[in-house]
């Protein structure tokens, strides 16, 4: 369920704004957003977890509120962040 450091390292070079960057909206975004992804493929063979799911519901609303932040910060880099990780919004 959760992300391997490789792949994880991939996504900060990835989203990085500049070297050395991990804590940006970009990078926390891509992280939650590949976090997510991988709790729904394991929702499709374990149904009952709602343990998880309520993980999952966190884990949603933290990337939304991320994103409310960078649309209202600079919505040029909010718009061709949301097309890069295609998320519908």
């Amino acid at each position: 369920m959760s992300i391997t450091a490789e792949r994880k390292q991939t996504l900060i070079k990835d989203y990085a704004i500049k070297s050395g960057d991990t804590g940006s909206p970009e990078v926390q975004v891509a992280i939650l957003t590949e976090r997510i992804a991988n709790l729904t493929e394991h929702f499709k063979t374990h149904v009952k977890d709602n343990h998880s799911r309520r993980g999952l519901l966190k884990l949603v609303s933290q990337r939304r509120q991320l994103l409310d932040y960078m649309k209202g910060k600079d919505e040029p880099r909010y718009k061709t962040l949301i097309d890069r990780l295609g998320i519908r919004r």
